[in-house]
């Protein structure tokens, strides 16, 4: 299996400019002197990256209270971004790569294993990024159901 480049705690954070699910662009440099949670998903609406971002949505109150922003990204449309922000009340931006090249410099991007098989795809992963840009934690092959809970334990979060 091709292993793609993963992300380590000092790394600068590759910076991005994307499409938000509001149509407009979000760039990571825009978040400096704020700590940023970056987490990838596979495809807006579907069962697993659903309950990722309600988790992420339900907690919301607590990341901003201990200092952080949550950007969710994905190979997703603005359109379906929108779709998805609005059927969930997801209240944090999600942005689009459609091209994959930002979740390829994450290390987000590439071969994994799905049900047995070797495909290629968004690797479910986290970043968590601090005020000066630089990586905290990367978080590889996430799973979607209970990663928040163990990533605000993990954070010493509530």
């Amino acid at each position: 299996m091709t292993e793609t480049a993963r992300l380590a705690p000092g790394d600068p954070a590759p910076d991005f400019t994307l499409p938000t699910d509001t149509g407009e662009n979000l760039s990571l440099k825009d978040l400096r002197g704020r700590r940023v949670v970056l987490y990838a998903y596979p495809a807006a609406m579907t069962p697993g990256c659903t309950t990722q971002a309600c988790d992420f949505r339900d907690s919301m109150a607590s990341l901003k209270s201990a200092g952080y922003e949550v950007v969710g990204i994905s190979p997703d449309t603005p359109a379906q971004l929108a779709k998805f922000r609005e059927r969930d009340a997801i209240t944090f931006p999600l942005v689009g790569d459609q091209d994959k090249s930002v979740l390829t410099a994450y290390g987000a991007y590439g071969e994994k294993q799905l049900y047995g098989k070797t495909v290629t795809g968004v690797i479910r992963s986290t970043f968590v990024i601090d005020e000066q840009g630089r990586i905290e934690r990367a978080l590889y092959n996430v799973k979607a159901t209970g990663h928040v809970a163990k990533l605000r334990r993990d954070l010493g979060i509530d």
